[in-house]
C-alpha cells in the first residue's frame, strides 16, 4: 500500500514534536508541590542549631552566611532536591500549621537526616545499619526512621512503632499529618506514629509554635527528595480527626 507523502510527512512531524517526557502525575486533591524540581525557590538555608545562641549582629551575620552558603551544598537533578551531607539544612520560606505533608527521600550509608515540622525538630531518618552506641543508651537506629527523635526517650511517639524503612538505593515515602502539636506518621504505608504530641525542642516548658518552616535536615552523607506536597488542614478538618 502507497502511503501519501503528506500523510507521511504529518505522522512523522507529530512524533517529533510529541513530549520526550511523561506528563507528571495529577497531585492529590488538596494537595500542592512546595519544590518544583526545577531550582531551589521557595527554599533557604538554616541551621538553628547553629545559630540559637547568637544575638544581635552576630545573628544576622550567621543568618546571611547561611543563606549564601544554600547553594554550595544543595542542588537539583532531574526533578530531586540534593543534598551532598553537608551545609544548612533546605528551609521552607513559607511557614505552616496544620499539614498533611508527603515526599519521598533516598539516602546512603551513614547518612542521618529528618524532617522537621514547625522549625522543630523532627521526624528522624536513621541509617537503621548503625548499631547501637552505649555511651548514648536513648539512640536505636536499629528501630527504624520516622519517629520522634528529639522528644523525651521513652515517651510515645519517640521511637517507631514498627521497622519501615527500605534498603539503600530505593526510595521511601513519608506521609506526616500534624493537627496541633499532634503527630502521625507513616513511612513506606506503615504507621510509626500514632498521634503523639511533637515536644517543643527549644523550649520543652512552651507548647509547639502554632506555625513554622518546613526543614530538611541532613549532615553525614548524600540525601535526595522529590515529590514534596502539602495540603493544608483546614479547622473544619482538624475538628473532625
Amino acid at each position: 500500500m502507497n502511503i501519501p507523502k503528506s500523510i507521511l510527512f504529518g505522522c512523522l512531524t507529530a512524533f517529533c514534536l510529541a513530549p520526550l517526557h511523561a506528563q507528571e502525575p495529577a497531585l492529590p486533591k488538596g494537595f500542592r508541590a512546595i519544590f518544583n524540581g526545577r531550582d531551589l525557590s521557595g527554599w533557604y538555608g538554616l541551621n538553628p542549631h547553629s545559630s540559637a545562641k547568637l544575638a544581635g549582629e552576630k545573628l544576622q551575620e550567621n543568618l546571611v552566611k547561611q543563606r549564601a552558603d544554600f547553594p554550595n551544598s544543595w542542588r537539583v537533578e532531574t526533578g530531586e532536591l540534593v543534598n551532598d551531607g553537608t551545609g544548612p539544612y533546605a528551609t521552607s520560606e513559607e511557614e505552616f500549621g496544620d499539614i498533611e505533608l508527603r515526599l519521598e527521600y533516598k539516602t546512603v550509608a551513614k547518612a542521618d537526616s529528618g524532617i522537621y515540622l514547625r522549625g522543630t525538630p523532627q521526624v528522624q531518618i536513621w541509617d537503621i545499619n548503625q548499631l547501637d552506641d552505649p555511651t548514648k543508651p536513648d539512640r536505636h537506629p536499629r528501630l527504624g526512621s520516622g519517629g520522634l527523635f528529639n522528644n523525651t526517650p521513652n515517651t510515645p511517639g519517640r521511637d517507631p512503632l514498627v521497622l519501615a524503612d527500605k534498603p539503600f538505593g530505593e526510595w521511601n515515602s513519608f506521609r506526616i499529618r500534624q493537627i496541633g502539636a499532634r503527630t502521625w506518621v507513616w513511612l513506606n504505608d506503615k504507621l510509626v506514629v500514632d498521634g503523639a504530641p511533637l515536644e517543643n525542642f527549644w523550649d520543652r516548658s512552651k507548647p509547639l509554635p502554632a506555625k513554622g518552616s518546613l526543614m530538611l535536615q541532613t549532615h553525614g552523607g548524600e540525601i535526595r527528595w522529590r515529590n514534596i506536597i502539602v495540603h493544608e488542614i483546614t479547622a473544619e478538618e482538624a475538628g473532625a480527626k
